[in-house]
């Protein structure tokens, strides 16, 4: 079995808002005490909430963590999927989630739950997705990622194109149900499911299909600033991870020429 469910989805009903939280190997953020973080937040705001962390095939006893906050805390539902990548394991979660509104957001809280009250706003605007931008000193980056960052928003407008959007790589998203149910069903579709991979993988491609296929099918999208933070991971190569994002742009835009989108 790909993915283990510790909830019945189909009971779900009448939620404001889903969070998503992908989860490899994420012990350290989650002895830091991130879930009792989210969990307050939400609490104080007195909505209908779920929170989905989908584990990506940890090994590092998170999901045993994970599933002993979820016994205490039942808003919060885990996923076991196997190890397909962030990539895979936001697509999981994105398409099990209920709410109106679907947030995805990173475990490290680099962009804290709190920024949610920024983006939420403008749904009553007539957007369909809101995603959180970082602006451009990116606080605490050092210089070297603050050179392939600018490098590949150039990269990225003259490969792909939507030069209206600044920031795709932020890891705060939100969608309305049906614009998340429509956009990571097609990426769901065009990657067959997603791929078990090895070691970790971040895909920075990911980002940018999923906003130009929301772009593609017609949605509209409002970019807002939100406070970030840079944290360190041993996950990040910069070298590797520049040569993977400008191959990831070439097969989006292969794609695009395709016609597969």
């Amino acid at each position: 079995m790909d993915q283990l469910f510790l909830y019945n989805f189909s009971t779900v009903k009448d939620l404001f808002l889903s969070v998503v939280i992908p989860s490899y190997d994420e012990m350290a953020n989650l002895q830091k005490g991130v879930l009792e973080k989210v969990k307050s937040f939400l609490d104080k705001k007195k909505i209908t909430y779920e929170v989905i962390v989908v584990d990506d095939g940890s090994k590092d006893g998170s999901i045993e963590f994970v599933k002993k906050f979820a016994k205490e805390n039942t808003s919060f539902h885990l996923i076991e999927n196997k190890h397909t990548g962030k990539a895979g394991a936001v697509t999981t979660g994105m398409l099990a989630a209920k709410g109106t509104y679907v947030l995805f957001t990173d475990m490290d809280q680099a962009t804290p739950i709190e920024e949610v009250d920024h983006l939420l706003p403008f749904f009553e605007k007539g957007y369909d997705v809101v995603i959180g931008s970082r602006n451009t000193t990116r606080k605490g980056s050092p210089f070297i990622r603050l050179f392939i960052s600018r490098s590949n928003i150039i990269l990225r407008k003259i490969i792909v194109g939507m030069p209206e959007i600044t920031d795709t790589q932020c890891g705060f998203k939100i969608f309305r149900h049906e614009s998340a149910q429509k956009v990571f069903g097609k990426l769901r579709e065009l990657h067959n499911g997603f791929a078990h991979i090895k070691g970790s993988n971040v895909a920075s491609g990911f980002d940018v299909e999923a906003l130009y296929i929301t772009e593609k099918m017609g949605y509209k999208i409002r970019e807002v600033p939100v406070e970030w933070l840079y944290v360190e991971t041993r996950r990040v190569n910069p070298l590797n991870d520049s040569i993977e994002g400008v191959k990831a742009l070439l097969q989006i835009r292969l794609n695009q020429l395709s016609g597969r989108y």
